[in-house]
């Protein structure tokens, strides 16, 4: 797996160097670790191959963090999505879309394209259509009581999935969608998790949403391009058993959020 990993690797570094020219450069490069920075990202870029467990923090600098295994299965989400971020490609401001429900085969055809973390139907799906082309999208779960508030009637949703397509920056696109779901089923709050890996600050914070805890690291047993999540240890050992050749992974975990809706 190393060797096409490392051609990959170089795939990977040579597009970026060809979409952003010289403002890219590898600053370190060691076995099973680099680091790409570049002048137009907001970001470090810091790539793991199979022999690094851990995450490497770059202090307070934001960084994104990218397994082999996900690199290699993900490789084209990855990079347009780096790319999204980094040249802001096909700007589109949600006033000038229209939103509607999505039906549950395009939902999946749509993560399943453009979301790194893969699809999941959820119960509530909405996105914004631009010129009849669906653009972005938010995946909700069905509502749930919570009686431990002691609140009659309350009801909490998990915004579980969130995305829009690869290559498209769209303004406003997120509190566009939110808005919609709120208006159809007035939720007491939205609860959802962002992948610290991406994103150590959510940008959600911006719109309302409001850090509650913080996920500890999972642990995942890969093999090849597979990798599963470890719950316990018997799991852990029987998984090294079937998988002797697999290695394990950790990432940085998630925060949870909370929108309180007034």
């Amino acid at each position: 797996m190393t060797d096409s990993y490392n051609q990959i690797q170089q795939r990977f570094f040579d597009q970026l160097v060809q979409a952003l020219h010289p403002e890219v450069l590898i600053v370190e490069k060691k076995p099973f670790f680099t680091i790409i920075t570049s002048a137009i990202l907001p970001f470090k870029i810091h790539l793991y191959g199979h022999n690094i467990q851990e995450r490497i923090e770059s202090g307070m600098q934001k960084t994104v963090h990218i397994d082999e295994d996900v690199l290699m299965s993900k490789y084209d989400i990855i990079l347009k999505r780096i790319l999204a971020i980094a040249l802001h490609q096909k700007k589109a401001y949600a006033r000038n879309t229209v939103v509607a429900r999505v039906d549950k085969k395009n939902t999946i055809l749509f993560l399943e394209e453009n979301h790194l973390q893969g699809a999941m139907p959820g119960k509530y799906r909405y996105g914004l259509f631009l010129d009849g082309e669906l653009i972005s999208l938010a995946v909700f779960s069905g509502g749930r009581k919570m009686p431990e508030l002691n609140i009659e009637n309350y009801r909490s949703f998990e915004l579980i999935r969130f995305c829009n397509k690869l290559g498209y920056n769209v303004v406003g696109g997120i509190s566009k969608l939110l808005k919609a779901f709120v208006s159809d089923f007035q939720p007491n709050d939205i609860m959802t998790y962002t992948d610290k890996d991406w994103s150590q600050e959510s940008t959600l914070e911006k719109i309302g949403f409001v850090k509650k805890s913080e996920i500890p690291p999972l642990k995942f047993w890969v093999n090849g391009t597979t990798r599963t999540l470890i719950k316990d240890e018997i799991q852990y050992a029987a998984l090294q058993k079937e998988f002797p050749n697999g290695y394990l992974k950790e990432n940085l975990g998630s925060l949870k959020l909370i929108q309180s809706i007034k």
